[in-house]
């Protein structure tokens, strides 16, 4: 088992992030300047270094970040050890933004869309990114979309799930498993940074996350911790979190 944290809220560094469990390592380099994207290309060719390496070495990592984005690192140091991973992703938001679909500008509302070869290319062309097969994508809940999402979505092979139907519809082969506890309905946790609510509560995530854990080779985890400081949602997440460190 690896625990790795990048406590990073896209190319901001948060020294205090509230962790669920305590890492084994911490990736925190001085980013140079430039563009966000820029900045965070070089943080994430440490996320993929490390992961290339853990996985390279038979172990399964567990990356702790403050943010969806990181996973672009994770699946580039996948890629790098030579896996071709599906992705099962969890959260309340789709994340196939665009720059130009985007009327936020928020830069995570797009790593699945990066991933599977879409909106900005600098941090993919800097790891050395490949597409995902846009139907080795599952989606799970996503209940929040914007007009374009939802139809891009419509218009693509990646699969949209709630979170109690999985049985049958995870992946073969190698997974990914991300987490972004904003699928968690903010009843049962309070302080999330972009709440959406009538979302599943969280023993039936628990449940969902257990399923896939079960029923894929998961060969690394994302936990997108994407909280307020002080909010105390990391308490409410430790039990879920053992659990996932335990897995990998």
């Amino acid at each position: 088992m690896t625990v790795i944290a990048v406590p990073f809220h896209l190319d901001e560094h948060l020294p205090d992030l509230e962790l669920p469990l305590s890492p084994g390592r911490s990736i925190a380099p001085a980013l140079p300047a430039g563009s966000p994207w820029e900045r965070m290309a070089a943080l994430y060719e440490e996320v993929a270094e490390a992961v290339a390496a853990d996985v390279t070495a038979g172990r399964a990592p567990l990356v702790v970040s403050g943010d969806c984005t990181t996973s672009l690192g994770v699946v580039a140091g996948l890629q790098r050890a030579g896996l071709r991973p599906a992705l099962v992703w969890f959260d309340a938001h789709g994340d196939v933004q665009t720059p130009e679909t985007s009327t936020s500008g928020y830069l995570g509302g797009m790593p699945v869309r990066q991933l599977v070869g879409g909106a900005d290319r600098t941090v993919a062309q800097r790891l050395g990114l490949a597409d995902v097969p846009e139907q080795d994508v599952l989606l799970v809940d996503a209940r929040d979309l914007d007009p374009p999402e939802a139809e891009f979505l419509a218009g693509s092979a990646i699969r949209r799930v709630p979170v109690g139907d999985l049985a049958g519809a995870v992946p073969a082969g190698p997974v990914y498993l991300h987490l972004d506890v904003d699928v968690i309905d903010p009843r049962d946790l309070p302080g999330l940074l972009f709440p959406v609510p009538d979302g599943p509560r969280l023993p039936a995530v628990a449940a969902a996350v257990r399923h896939v854990l079960a029923a894929c080779d998961v060969v690394a985890i994302g936990l997108a911790c994407t909280w307020k400081p002080g909010s105390g949602a990391d308490r409410g997440v430790a039990e879920l979190a053992r659990e996932l460190g335990a897995t990998a």
